[in-house]
């Protein structure tokens, strides 16, 4: 008798690989790719060692994928609350203007990746909660510097984005999707 296990990863390489062609079909016309869904990754992750060769694929947002445009669902982030005023958790003024900001403001910071060399400066992101479905138009101003600790995931935003996302800033932490407005 065939080994179980063999059979098994034959048929998941085949899904792999339908999975990435129609993924590149999909971001050919505009839909979203896997650089903007994290199923393909947690699908890998989720697999027994000896069936994914003891590797982990990425996790999401530590890639560097840009993320989608309009009409996708946006690329997964975890979204965490900064002051952007002197003296408040931000730290210094920010990178992209070199001024403190109110958090009245909708303003938000990406890690190192997203950022992008400051080429998202200024522009227009829009973040939208898992939670509560919301969405939100936030301008880029900073950068969450991910060779000093932050993660490679993190939109790091204003109090005044979590108010227009209806969530509260004492939770910390909330799983959103982003991708250039």
């Amino acid at each position: 008798m065939a080994n179980p296990n063999a059979k098994i990863a034959v048929v998941l390489v085949a899904v792999l690989g339908l999975l990435q062609v129609s993924c590149a079909v999909a971001r050919r016309h505009g839909k979203p790719g896997p650089c903007d869904d994290a199923a393909a990754a947690d699908f890998v992750n989720d697999l027994p060692g000896r069936l994914r060769g003891h590797k982990k694929a990425p996790h999401p947002g530590s890639h560097r994928c840009p993320p989608a445009r309009h009409g996708g669902g946006g690329t997964p982030a975890v979204m965490t609350v900064n002051g952007f005023m002197r003296g408040e958790s931000g730290g210094g003024p920010s990178a992209c203007d070199g001024h403190f900001h109110s958090d009245g403001e909708l303003i938000a910071a990406l890690s190192t990746g997203w950022f992008a060399g400051g080429h998202r400066c200024h522009r227009a992101i829009r973040i939208t909660s898992a939670r509560t479905g919301r969405s939100v138009e936030a301008r880029v101003v900073d950068e969450c510097d991910s060779r000093r600790g932050c993660r490679g995931n993190i939109v790091d935003s204003s109090p005044a984005v979590w108010r227009a996302l209806g969530l509260d800033t004492d939770v910390g932490e909330v799983p959103v999707t982003w991708s250039d407005a």
